[in-house]
């Protein structure tokens, strides 16, 4: 395993999903009484099997295109996605 791969990517994603609308969602529906480890497992199974389908497309995209292509759309999309919630906002 690529350690440094595993840091980085658990870092970004961290620092990503915090104040999200997923923490948001989590916190409303972790507010019903004794609902806390209902609501965090099945948050969790949900963050984990998007993010499978997501790097298993990210897998199949790299077949059909150069990973450089790949990182610099996604670099592109996020800073679009970004400007567009700024401007929003």
């Amino acid at each position: 395993m690529n350690i440094k791969l595993f840091l980085g990517t658990f870092l970004m994603i961290f620092l990503a999903e915090l104040g999200d609308k997923t923490q948001l969602a989590v916190v409303g529906r972790a507010a019903t009484p004794g609902a806390k480890w209902t609501v965090f497992l099945a948050a969790s199974l949900a963050l984990v099997f998007s993010t499978l389908l997501a790097a298993e497309f990210g897998g199949l995209l790299t077949r059909r295109v150069a990973p450089r292509c790949l990182k610099l759309a996604a670099g592109v999309l996020f800073l679009v996605i970004g400007g567009l919630s700024v401007a929003e906002g």
